[in-house]
């Protein structure tokens, strides 16, 4: 199984960005971490990352036929992103998008997820470890 993992806006700043909400692992130590547990299991995962809401509407785009499933934490595009909800609309591999924090728990406006009815479900409030529970979950899908 190959994973495509989306970052979006801030998640470069993982470890410096609010650790109290976010924790203290940075971005670069998360991709490894996730890309040593998907080799464990026999799969592959490659981590891209953006700032810029066009960039991952290519990179959604780009995954169709290559990748078997995409594991997204769209940050706050999460909240107003058409454009992400159509390109996963668009394409045929299947998404989990992935919260750090507990999205119900915060401000009013980030309770709302208008890219989530293009994914096959949301986690949130686990911490980074909501990425891997996303891979558990495709994995035992395809087993």
């Amino acid at each position: 199984m190959k994973f495509l993992i989306i970052n979006g806006p801030n998640l470069n700043l993982l470890g410096r960005r609010e650790p109290g909400i976010y924790g203290e692992e940075n971005y670069e130590s998360l991709c490894a971490r996730l890309k040593v547990r998907a080799e464990a299991r026999g799969a592959t995962a490659e981590c891209f990352q953006s700032n810029h809401e066009g960039a991952i509407v290519d990179a959604i785009q780009a995954a169709d036929g290559v990748y078997d499933a995409i594991i997204m934490n769209p940050g706050a595009y999460t909240h107003y992103s058409v454009a992400i909800l159509d390109a996963l609309k668009a394409v045929s591999v299947p998404c989990v998008e992935v919260h750090i924090s507990n999205i119900h728990q915060r401000e009013e406006f980030r309770h709302k997820s208008v890219t989530a009815p293009a994914c096959v479900g949301q986690i949130c409030g686990l911490g980074l470890y909501g990425y891997e529970a996303a891979m558990d979950y495709f994995l035992a899908r395809e087993g």
